[in-house]
């Protein structure tokens, strides 16, 4: 049964790479072996254009036809989370467009314009949520230095119904939460490595780049921290921080690279990650993904 939107924010949030062919244009229909393995091991809902689709090295086109791809590669069998950010233009047009392919609901990246302000934000998601249509709509919140008082604000901007928190401060996680509506659902944004840090100060759920190779993983790491075992949890981890750990590196500039060299060498080639990401994988990296994935009979 088809899992409603509460239910699924409060699961793991799978961010889907976008795969390309050997033109370098977008192939969704790639997708289509990783998100039928990711739902047959329980993935409570895939998300099209996040940072692990490389969302700001697609064009506006492209982030549009990869919200109708996905929508209609996941055919109803789990609600989708459409990514929508950039100018406020793009953004709009990209909700539209997200609304119209099917999506259950909108993550709105942070702006990244230079001159952003906190009452800007609130206009620009007044904006998304009319052209969606009244979209529910996830905040994607990567800089906490805005203020809990903001962060307040735009949690009251009707539609709403959610943070996805990626700065590591569970603290000021905890005040924020405090400080917003108790129906508003609070997401670890940093994905499994930092769950149970959020999970212990009032987080559920999680955002994944595994999911693409290891839905399993991810999932058994979900189930341990919603019966509140920290110990099975951290024990999971551990068997796959090595993975993050590649993502991690070159000021996170290796997170999707680390994620498409992976799905290559399982067979799954979805092409090379999109200047400025890292490609390839270095000598070193790339002998430390195989092991890791040899380790775990990935491959």
């Amino acid at each position: 049964m088809t899992l409603t939107l509460d239910q699924a924010l409060t699961g793991i949030s799978g961010i889907l790479v976008t795969p390309y062919d050997d033109a370098g244009e977008i192939a969704p229909q790639k997708l289509t072996p990783i998100i039928d393995r990711a739902l047959q091991a329980g993935l409570h809902m895939p998300v099209v254009n996040g940072n692990t689709g490389e969302f700001y090295a697609l064009t506006t086109d492209e982030a549009c036809a990869m919200a109708q791809a996905v929508t209609e590669l996941v055919a109803g069998r789990a609600p989708v989370l459409a990514g929508v950010g950039r100018g406020i233009r793009d953004a709009v047009r990209l909700a539209r467009a997200s609304a119209d392919a099917g999506a259950a609901a909108l993550m709105i990246h942070q702006p990244p314009d230079p001159f952003v302000a906190p009452r800007g934000v609130v206009d620009y998601l007044h904006a998304v949520s009319d052209a969606s249509g009244g979209l529910p709509m996830m905040i994607y919140l990567r800089n906490d230095a805005i203020g809990t008082k903001a962060i307040a604000d735009f949690c009251a901007v009707p539609g709403v119904r959610g943070v996805k928190w990626a700065t590591p401060n569970p603290m000021k996680l905890a005040e924020a939460k405090e400080a917003c509506d108790p129906s508003i659902v609070w997401v670890g944004g940093l994905a499994e490595v930092w769950a149970p840090s959020f999970y212990a100060v009032g987080a559920r759920g999680f955002t994944s780049g595994l999911i693409n190779l290891w839905p399993e993983r991810s999932i058994a790491i979900h189930q341990a921290l919603e019966l509140g075992d920290y110990p099975g949890a951290n024990a999971l981890i551990a068997g796959m921080r090595a993975f993050e750990d590649i993502r991690a590196e070159e000021m996170n500039g290796t997170n999707v690279t680390g994620v498409k060299a992976a799905l290559q060498a399982m067979g799954h080639d979805c092409g090379p990650a999109r200047p400025p990401s890292a490609w390839p994988l270095t000598d070193a990296q790339q002998q430390k993904l195989s092991v890791f994935l040899s380790a775990n009979q990935l491959i």
